[in-house]
């Protein structure tokens, strides 16, 4: 595997979304080293906030309506993240496997 994330842009990541308020979407985490995948939350200011982010594969990202899904994606772009579509949202990636492309939002 192969990191596409670093610390400080987790960090933009959690400002940008608990910066949209109201429309602050739900996430989940998966951890690489354990497996574990965590239930969906909405706190991106406590519960999201680490000092060491580096054992995140993925972080899914569940809007709500197009609005929402609108207003998600530009603060994703604003922060350039590798990610992509997901059914329910989106999925910003810290791990890639070393044999897979990845898109940035």
């Amino acid at each position: 595997m192969i990191s596409v994330m670093n610390n400080t842009k987790w960090r933009e990541l959690r400002k940008a979304m608990s910066c949209l308020g109201a429309a602050s979407p739900q996430w989940k985490v998966k951890i690489l080293s354990t497996g574990y995948q965590s239930n969906w939350d909405g706190d991106w200011c406590y519960h999201f906030a680490d000092d060491n982010y580096s054992d995140i594969e993925w972080v899914e990202i569940k809007v709500d309506g197009e609005p929402q899904r609108s207003l998600v994606l530009n603060a994703l772009k604003n922060v350039h993240v590798a990610g992509s579509l997901t059914e329910d949202g989106y999925r910003i990636y810290g791990y890639v496997s070393d044999f897979n492309s990845v898109d940035y939002l």
